[in-house]
């Protein structure tokens, strides 16, 4: 039963009894049964008005407790004039005031925070209670659409609270971290995607352009000297006892061939690190393509490797440096023949739409060991190799701002690359 209706029990019975009182007691005494009639009616109005004034503060208490329930922060009261009720009135104001302006605030973060997670450059993957994804960014889209496996592959084995670098594909690497917190008493787990590929390639150039720099420098003081000894012996035939001793002269000439092929291996390394900025300007890339495969037609066919090619019939305008994009191109068709080692087939496809040029060849592959380190410098997969040609490549493409892949699936070795 409410309080209220207690009260009004309560009132009704005790004013009851007051009236058959009176009427016992002055039953022979009008006058005084009648005083006593107007003193229970006085009694009941101001019963009545102290109900009203009892009852209006549980009436607010209410309103406040349903408008808090339906996070209506916006309801507040104004006095009555009544000092009990206007404290309780002022308290309520007071808080609800409190709560608005904390839901504001809370509010702020909330969508500030949203918004930082769904522009920031570094991929966020929030997991729910049964580690499935609760909740993931437009970066961190994007690497999984790229990778599909990258997440049950590398992240998902990671223990929480680490944090590693994970090259993938030979040429994307990235810093993962698994952390976790607290939400509603329950841990969850967040995980954060960070790309550090320019990082890592400017780190590497760094080092191998300093290593270079000063190889080539040693190499060439003592070739530079040497050769002209060399050349100032040949030249003076009077200064041997055998004038025409041919095991002499062929040791000299073999000791300069040797110099220079010394001269010209340290020239490569150091073309790596003085490649210029790329000196864009409109080219063809079919044409470009074909006077590569005119260049390399007869290495070609010496190892029985025949080029075809499926290009558009309209000339594939682009804004970049021929002399660069024909030497990564060479040094692609390069490796292809060598993994093709005899008869193959290298494959040359652009696609308008894609904007996509694929070199495809049907050779010995990349083993899955040596997809992570394909660009790496002076990595080589070859036994004399220098470990110089993907990685001056890598460096022309990233020149030009092209993404670019190498891939071997269902026997066949895709360089893909991203020409716009």
């Amino acid at each position: 039963m409410r309080l209220k209706t207690k009260y009004i029990g309560f009132v009704v019975a005790i004013h009851l009894v007051c009236l058959v009182m009176s009427y016992l007691i002055f039953e022979q005494h009008k006058l005084f049964f009648i005083l006593a009639e107007v003193v229970i009616i006085i009694s009941i109005v101001i019963s009545l008005n102290l109900y009203k004034q009892l009852i209006k503060p549980l009436v607010y208490l209410k309103q406040g407790v349903n408008a808090i329930k339906d996070q209506d922060f916006n309801v507040k009261f104004l006095t009555t004039g009544q000092k009990e009720v206007d404290e309780l009135v002022d308290v309520y104001n007071r808080m609800i005031d409190e709560l608005r302006t904390e839901r504001t605030k809370q509010q702020e973060q909330h969508f500030f925070l949203e918004k930082l997670i769904q522009t920031s450059p570094t991929g966020i993957i929030v997991l729910d209670y049964n580690e499935e994804i609760k909740q993931i960014n437009p970066k961190a889209k994007e690497i999984l659409s790229a990778y599909p496996n990258f997440l049950i592959e590398q992240i998902y084995p990671m223990k929480i609270g680490l944090a590693k670098m994970i090259k993938i594909g030979g040429l994307r690497t990235y810093k993962v971290q698994k952390s976790k917190f607290i939400d509603r008493g329950f841990e969850r787990i967040f995980i954060m995607l960070e790309e550090v590929t320019a990082e890592i390639f400017e780190a590497e150039k760094n080092v191998y352009s300093k290593v270079i720099r000063m190889m080539a420098h040693e190499v060439n003081n003592t070739i530079g000297p040497v050769n002209s000894i060399i050349n100032s012996t040949l030249a003076h035939k009077s200064a041997w006892i055998a004038e025409n001793d041919p095991l002499l002269a062929n040791a000299l000439q073999v000791a300069m061939d040797r110099n220079q092929n010394l001269n010209i291996f340290m020239r490569n390394f150091a073309d790596l690190v003085k490649l210029p900025d790329a000196n864009k300007k409109q080219i063809d890339l079919v044409v470009l393509l074909k006077s590569v495969a005119d260049l390399m037609r007869f290495v070609a066919q010496e190892k029985q490797v025949k080029f075809e090619f499926d290009l558009p019939n309209e000339p594939y305008y682009l804004i970049a440096d021929a002399q660069q994009l024909e030497q990564a191109f060479i040094n692609i068709v390069k490796n292809a023949m060598e993994a093709i080692e005899s008869v193959g087939v290298i494959t040359f496809t652009l696609d308008p739409i894609k904007q996509q040029l694929v070199i495809t060849d049907n050779g010995k592959g990349i083993a899955k060991a040596d997809t992570a380190h394909l660009f790496s410098p002076f990595f080589s997969t070859k036994k004399d190799g220098q470990g110089i040609g993907l990685t001056l490549v890598r460096e022309i493409l990233l020149n030009h701002s092209y993404e670019f892949s190498l891939s071997t699936a269902d026997g066949l070795t895709k360089f893909i690359i991203q020409v716009k």
